[in-house]
């Protein structure tokens, strides 16, 4: 019996050595916008805690398309402090929004860490261009003026 309470403290305390240095957790995995109107806030956050003992420090975010543009603090986030990675759609596109943010750090349970952003844009209104620009309509030729 004694063998078997010595073999679960030192698993337990492989456990818990094995959870040392920094952590990564988010609030959510996936934000939905769920349907959106075209030319609307594409804007979301996601906040970071670090659940770790040892400062996590996230290198890079990267999205997965130039549509999607997310914005990391690159300042340590201390053990038990929380961060807010900003994410930024553009919501121009009419259409399914499925993309992804990939964020890097020092974390040792996820050095690679992938978000999502999903939902759908639909068209403003009838005279809406599809975010393409208007040129406006000629006046004639020019005149020449001597």
């Amino acid at each position: 019996m004694k063998q078997l309470l010595t073999a679960c403290l030192l698993l337990v305390g492989m456990a818990t050595a094995a959870a040392q240095g920094p952590s990564i957790s988010l609030d959510k995995d996936v934000h939905d916008y769920g349907t959106i109107t075209q030319g609307a806030d594409g804007g979301c956050q996601f906040t970071v805690t670090n659940d770790g003992t040892d400062p996590l420090i996230i290198s890079r975010c990267k999205g997965s398309c130039g549509c999607t543009v997310p914005k990391c603090d690159k300042d340590p986030i201390m053990p038990g402090a929380t961060s807010v990675i900003n994410v930024r759609y553009d919501t121009k596109r009419i259409g399914p929004i499925n993309k992804s943010v990939t964020i890097t750090s020092n974390a040792s349970n996820e050095p690679t860490k992938v978000i999502r952003i999903k939902g759908k844009v639909e068209a403003g209104d009838a005279g809406s261009t599809g975010g393409a620009p208007v040129k406006p309509a000629s006046g004639g030729a020019p005149l020449n003026k001597q």
